[in-house]
């Protein structure tokens, strides 16, 4: 293959199994568990539900990726479709990425959608508003429509005091994010018809924040305060608490400001770090806040579901919600990719899979994929409630599962026609040097989807240390070939050292 590791910038970076970050504690909340875990699948065979909602019917709200709205008793398991979009355009991680229902549904029975089309051969977002009326969606009213890719779309909505807040992608843009006056990489707030309020921070215009590469998660508190969760690249996914008219530092800066180049646009932007980042990346998607007795280890907590980290994370909060304090995983493996969760007034969790989605896992989708799964309880005792330990192999094997594998597969065998077999790939085995040079600085290429040609890249992985660079290239050489030659030490620097 010309090209090793081409990852879409159109999609998510390389994502982790899952693991903490080294600023926050491992210990599980104070002991206070359940006795027992109780797991109850309400919903099964759907085709990628990307946002799910507890209805004021006391009824799960599903929106299917590829344009459908229905419900789902949690009792019994009925399914009733409310509406079947005809104009969403679907592929990879595009298509209907949106759904919120008003905060007063009984004054105002609005339900807000955002979905990917295709208008004068160009790619859009649109956010509409329906009215819910005797089980179904009518009255459409386009809000605003925005520029699309086939990726990086983001996005979430939620209403909160009877205002909408749309969390836009960057449309695989370097430069919208950082600019007010466009809609891409931003969170916009409207009323419920697409007018700005006299209180936002530009007149005339719905940027409320910005700086964001790919929101993928987002929710308020019970005291107001607002969270996100955001993909990084490479490194660095965020959770976020968002404040007014501040900026959130993408591209520039990712993670924590720590780079000289991030500490002075840091300084020059007054830009906002985030409450807690990961490297590896974990791919964060659906958030929510838990401010129930239910499961009394979880109060005061932001619920953080993830697809490559394959797990439910409880974040716990300060008592100001201004910092988290505690980390714990939960499920890990278990379910495969989780993209979306909702909670139930009585506080029931419900966890919303992604594994028919374009990048499926090892060992799914299970036969009766995608599910909703009820958690109605958590034990302590019940090691798959635990943090999983670190995977069994060398130090590259890990690495590699960390930060390869979500596309390249465990086996190294790639996805057909996306992501090229390391097994059969001549610069693995053949050309060390150059494989030093693609993987620190990245790489550009052509990739065919659909029968249509893409721009295709995989980002740069400058940021690792020599020493973990070699552990891992020394694993992948050994997928690609048992008889391939360990790389000394000195290559990994003389290359480092000649594009520098």
């Amino acid at each position: 293959m010309k090209y090793l590791f081409p990852i879409f910038l159109i999609t998510f970076a390389f994502f982790s199994l899952g693991f903490l970050p080294s600023k926050l504690t491992k210990s599980p909340f104070n002991n206070h568990f359940s006795d027992t875990t109780q797991t109850t699948i309400v919903a099964k065979n759907l085709t990628v539900p990307w946002e799910i909602a507890w209805g004021p019917d006391n009824k799960i709200w599903i929106a299917e990726q590829e344009g459908l709205i229905s419900r789902v008793d949690p009792i019994n398991g009925k399914k009733d479709v409310l509406l079947k979009l005809t104009d969403v355009w679907q592929l990879r991680t595009s298509g209907l990425l949106g759904m919120a229902l008003h905060s007063d549904m009984k004054k105002f029975p609005y339900i807000f959608l955002n979905y990917t089309i295709e208008k004068d051969n160009k790619k859009q977002t649109r956010l509409v508003r329906y009215t819910w009326k005797n089980d179904t969606l009518i009255m459409p009213k386009i809000l605003m429509e925005i520029p699309a890719a086939l990726g990086h779309n983001g996005s979430r909505i939620t209403v909160y005091k009877g205002l909408v807040y749309w969390a836009t992608g960057d449309a695989l843009s370097m430069v919208d994010s950082q600019n007010p006056l466009t809609p891409n990489g931003k969170i916009l707030r409207m009323y419920v018809d697409g007018t700005v309020p006299k209180d936002n921070p530009m007149k005339g215009n719905p940027v409320w924040a910005w700086g964001f590469r790919n929101i993928q998660g987002m929710a308020f508190s019970s005291s107001g305060q607002l969270y996100t969760s955001e993909h990084g690249d490479t490194n660095d996914d965020e959770v976020n608490l968002i404040l007014k008219n501040r900026n959130y530092g993408w591209p520039t800066v990712q993670g924590f400001a720590e780079s000289d180049a991030e500490t002075i646009f840091k300084k020059l932007n007054n830009t906002v770090d985030p409450l807690l980042a990961w490297t590896p990346t974990i791919g964060p998607a659906g958030l929510d806040y838990y401010s129930s007795n239910k499961i009394p280890e979880l109060s005061n907590s932001l619920l953080l579901v993830s697809l490559k980290g394959k797990s439910l994370r409880a974040l716990k909060l300060d008592s100001e919600g201004k910092s988290i304090i505690e980390e714990q995983v939960y499920f890990e493996n278990k379910f495969g990719r989780i993209r979306d969760l909702c909670v139930s007034p009585e506080g029931d969790i419900y966890l919303a899979t992604s594994n028919r989605d374009w990048n499926p896992v090892a060992g799914f989708p299970k036969l009766e994929d995608d599910r909703i799964i009820k958690i109605s309880g958590l034990s302590k005792s019940d090691p798959q409630n635990l943090l999983s330990s670190l995977p069994p192999g060398s130090k590259g094997e890990t690495l590699y599962l960390q930060y390869c594998a979500s596309c390249h597969k465990e086996n190294g065998m790639g996805l057909n026609g996306i992501f090229p077999s390391l097994q059969n790939s001549q610069t693995v085995v053949l050309n060390p040097k150059e494989l030093i040079k693609k993987v620190l600085m990245g790489s550009k290429g052509p990739a065919l989807i659909n029968g249509v040609s893409y721009d295709a890249a995989m980002p740069a992985f400058g940021f690792m240390k020599d020493e973990d660079l070699l552990d891992v290239l020394t694993y992948i050489r050994s997928i690609g070939s048992s008889h391939a030659t360990p790389i000394e030490p000195k290559m990994i620097k003389q290359v480092r050292a000649s594009i520098q």
